[in-house]
């Protein structure tokens, strides 16, 4: 997938085709690349490439890696001992350097005599590594350390040590154990200031020499570079010269596409790359740069950061006071230029589909309640009408479902966009009581109108929003300020558009009756008083005509809708919408979903910021942390069982305001839906974005206590759930007390058949009004199952070994032998094989040809999350 030119290194030839780290070693002027198993080990005195970059040669030779990617890379230097935490987060559990000089051809050294070493570990979620002298003075109150000798290995905690940070040192312990003893020595565990009557203790303190108080830490001040001296702005000439932009504030059209900057933000330096520079002057730039940092007599703490138009960092977009959020144009380039290079290989590129699953993570049979809000009043919403919600209100959802063995509750508040403030505040206030009084610790989520997440669409299966509301607080605003009163009532001329992704998550929502409402890629239904038109699209699919039917006989089946084609429409139609004027006519393009991002919440004098972790995995869900779970489209708060933090209502406000400070780096929306979870309870819609290990979610202890129970080879204890006797209450109704039996087995993105599309229980009442009697959707979410055990994540999981295909994981591979040469495996194939079960093409690619297109073994594969590993199904096509 490399693209080729004279001026990038050979050694580059194939670079990025494959997933996982790749690693270069600067030696003897050139460039050499190191074998997976070297990965993680570095030599003080080498220079590497891993994505990041040492030295100027390093950098050189980065660039030239970056070119030979289509200059689609972010570039940082790391120097030994002042490493980042993101590049720290790709060698877990740490890195160890070794002292001297990598060589390619260098044999195993071999030595008799074990040399004892001491190494000092930092960071709460990722660990910084340091072996210093093999002194008692080297020790001190504030780090853990780590004692290595023949036979035994000690972990000293500082007194001042956090339990993050120790927990975190077990896992650089069990490294060295595995890597150094062969798994075979025994480990001891210091804690500071403890040493009587514990043999492990006097044995650490004789290595020592014996025993002697640490003494206390002499405090200083530390010297930190001024953070307050403003930020400046050099353009890179072709000469080698900086030259400073006087200005007071930056925007982004300060930034010229044809030459090379630099931002130096302090601590931070950036060089930022105008796209259309060539990779010599790139080059020039980064040796400006080095001359600039040895001239100012800069810290080896300085981050260097180079990047490329189009590729800024969060970080250094935060510089400018004007940034577009959105870069199209380069999203479509890339697209093109990923397409190009399959057009080249032979492949027939067709348009990439979803690539994240659908279908509901939780049993969607479940009971629903649903209260309006009116200031203290909470005001049950009777069955037949909870579809309806209207947009100057705020609503509180109860969902109960059945879960692994005991009943789970997940919560809602619902805030109409065009509801008062302090009715918004009240839902939050009434939803967190409610979910107090309930028993399990349920889930909370805080909601806007038109920001729903999929989970609740697919809980509610249809919605209908309707202008106005009911509210006092509504109802006085309007007739305060002589707001028109436009609360919709049967009858009355209206227009929905209809939209959604399968007949199980489908939505009306009413729009201003007027035709700059429309646009092409949906279908509309439009009630005049008279008469009921259906309008669709120029670039509305098939989903959405099938879904505009759906709706019709939702409404009332006794209707006889007038037909409209966008393009085609009679003079009723645009009479009814006050007149025909521009409208969208452009194919809506579905925003690329970014990977999610993990984030810890630090508190200090009754403030917080929050810190990323990178490469994330359920280990670093810690208990004694409040994290944040970014999926762009929805955010996750998640809280520890040992974090200060108990109250859900100050959780949800810490999502609130990680939104705030996001939008001006992250583009994320304040709208963006709010979960929040409890570790142990979390549902699997927030555990699907991990490699989820249930028996890890439920040990009991914090940290420490059971990360070292694991290390010891000791049982964990753990928080084994009661089971509940109310399993089947959570299948008793729905809102029409009818929970019918046939929603599709994903949930998303496949259609009802013709005959289960509608309910036999549904309501002919001879009211012919608009959205009146209730829901007739019949569903059932797991096929073959009237009663919704059979074909469930949890049936899935204790289903017996002899089915055809069992599910694929680190440890299960098919049950067949049957295997196809990937030409018949891919989508699209001009002979493709019909035996397969297309939702796990991979699983039949023979062992070798698996290897030849993952770049992987199977056990490998099948450890990355399930999102994950659909995108690299995805990039081959088996997906």
């Amino acid at each position: 997938m490399a693209l080729v030119s004279k001026d990038i290194d050979s050694a580059f030839d194939g670079a990025g085709a494959k997933p996982g780290l790749e690693i270069w070693c600067v030696e003897n002027l050139r460039l050499v690349p190191l074998p997976t198993s070297l990965h993680g080990r570095f030599y003080s005195g080498s220079a590497y490439i891993v994505l990041n970059v040492e030295s100027a040669l390093a950098s050189d030779k980065a660039l030239e890696l970056d070119a030979a990617l289509g200059s689609c890379t972010v570039q940082y230097r790391e120097v030994q001992g002042q490493e980042t935490e993101k590049f720290l987060s790709y060698f877990k559990p740490c890195i160890i350097p070794s002292e001297g000089v990598y060589l390619s051809q260098l044999g195993q050294l071999d030595s008799n005599t074990y040399k004892v070493s001491l190494l000092k570990c930092k960071g709460d979620h990722v660990v910084s590594v340091k072996e210093v002298p093999f002194s008692r003075s080297s020790l001190n109150h504030n780090d853990v350390f780590i004692l290595d000798t023949a036979s035994k290995i000690f972990l000293f905690s500082g007194c001042n040590s956090s339990i993050q940070e120790r927990a975190k040192a077990l896992e650089v312990v069990q490294y060295v154990k595995e890597n150094k003893h062969g798994g075979k020595c025994e480990v001891a565990t210091i804690e500071d200031g403890k040493f009587v009557g514990d043999s492990d203790v006097g044995e650490f303190w004789s290595f020592f020499g014996g025993y002697a108080p640490i003494p206390r830490d002499i405090a200083f001040d530390v010297q930190k570079e001024c953070d307050t001296s403003p930020v400046q702005l050099s353009w890179i000439t072709t000469q080698g010269k900086l030259c400073p932009k006087a200005s007071n504030s930056l925007n982004k059209e300060m930034l010229d596409s044809n030459k090379c900057y630099m931002l130096d933000g302090g601590a931070e330096i950036f060089v930022w790359m105008g796209r259309n520079t060539s990779l010599t002057e790139r080059k020039m730039s980064i040796s400006v740069i080095e001359d600039f940092l040895r001239n100012q007599g800069r810290s080896t703490a300085t981050h260097l950061t180079f990047l490329t138009e189009g590729l800024e960092t969060s970080l250094f977009r935060s510089f400018f006071e004007s940034w577009p959020q959105v870069e199209p144009n380069l999203y479509e380039e890339g697209r093109g230029k990923v397409a190009a290079i399959f057009k080249k290989q032979g492949y027939e590129v067709k348009e990439l589909p979803d690539a994240e699953d659908c279908q509901p993570y939780i049993n969607c049979q479940g009971k629903l309640k649903v209260w309006r809000v009116d200031g203290d009043e909470l005001i049950l919403v009777p069955a037949q009408e909870q579809i309806k919600l209207f947009s100057g209100d705020c609503y509180v959802v109860q969902y109960t479902y059945a879960g692994d063995g005991r009943d789970e509750n997940l919560f809602y508040a619902w805030l109409g966009r065009a509801s008062a403030l302090e009715d918004r505040a009240d839902a939050i206030t009434h939803m967190t009581a409610i979910a107090d009084s309930t028993k399990g610790d349920p889930v909370l989520a805080r909601v806007m109108q038109d920001k729903e997440p999929l989970q609740l669409l697919l809980i509610f299966q249809t919605v209908i929003i309707l202008k106005g509301g009911l509210s006092k607080r509504y109802r006085t605003f309007i007739a305060e300020n002589g707001i028109l009163d436009e609360t919709y009532e049967e009858g009355k001329p209206a227009l929905f558009r209809v939209q959604g992704t399968s007949p199980s998550s489908m939505q009306a929502i009413q729009v201003d009756q007027v035709s700059s409402s429309l646009n092409s890629s949906y279908c509309y239904i439009l009630q005049t008083g008279r008469s009921t038109l259906t309008w669709m699209g120029n670039l509305s699919s098939t989903i959405d005509h099938d879904l505009l039917d759906r709706m019709l006989e939702l409404i009332n089946p006794t209707w006889q809708p007038i037909s409209v084609r966008e393009g085609s429409e009679p003079d009723i139609f645009w009479e009814a919408l006050g007149g025909k004027t521009e409208y969208p006519r452009e194919q809506e393009i579905k925003q690329h979903i970014e990977d999610p991002h993990l984030f810890a919440f630090m508190f200090a004098d009754g403030d917080f910021k929050v810190k990323e972790i990178y490469n994330f995995t359920q280990d670093d869900l810690t208990t004694e942390d409040v994290l944040l779970l970014d999926c762009h489209e929805e955010i996750y708060v998640w809280i520890g069982c040992h974090a200060n933090v108990k109250s859900k209502q100050q959780a949800l406000m810490f999502g609130l305001n990680f939104l705030e400070n996001a939008q001006l780096v992250g583009g994320l929306s304040i709208e963006t839906p709010i979960y929040v979870v409890t570790e142990g309870k979390e549902p699997l819609f927030f555990t699907r974005f991990f490699e989820w290990d249930s028996s890890k979610a439920n040990m009991l202890g914090n940290s420490f206590e059971r990360k070292l129970a694991i290390l010891k080879g000791k049982k964990p204890i753990l928080d084994i759930p009661i089971i509940s006797s109310r399993k089947a209450s959570c299948r008793e109704t729905t809102p029409d007390n009818s929970r019918s039996n046939s929603v599709s087995s994903n949930g998303r993105g496949s259609s009802l058949s013709n005959t289960s599309s509608v309910s036999g229980s549904k309501s002919k009442s001879a009211n012919n009004h608009l959205f009146s009697g209730p829901t007739p959707i019949a569903r059932m979410l797991f096929p073959g199952s009237p009663d919704g055990s059979a074909g469930s994540p949890q049936a899935e999981a204790k289903s017996p070994p002899d089915a055809n295909l069992m599910q694929v994981d680190s440890s299960i591979t098919t049950a067949n032998t049957l295997t196809y040469p990937y030409s018949r495996l891919i989508v699209g194939s001009s002979d493709p094989a019909t035996d397969i079960d297309v939702t796990r093409r991979e699983a039949y690619l023979s062992d070798e040809e698996f290897l030849e297109k993952f770049g992987m073994m199977r056990k490998a594969f099948y450890q990355f999350a399930k999102w994950r590993q659909n995108k690299l199904k995805l990039s081959l096509q088996l997906f």
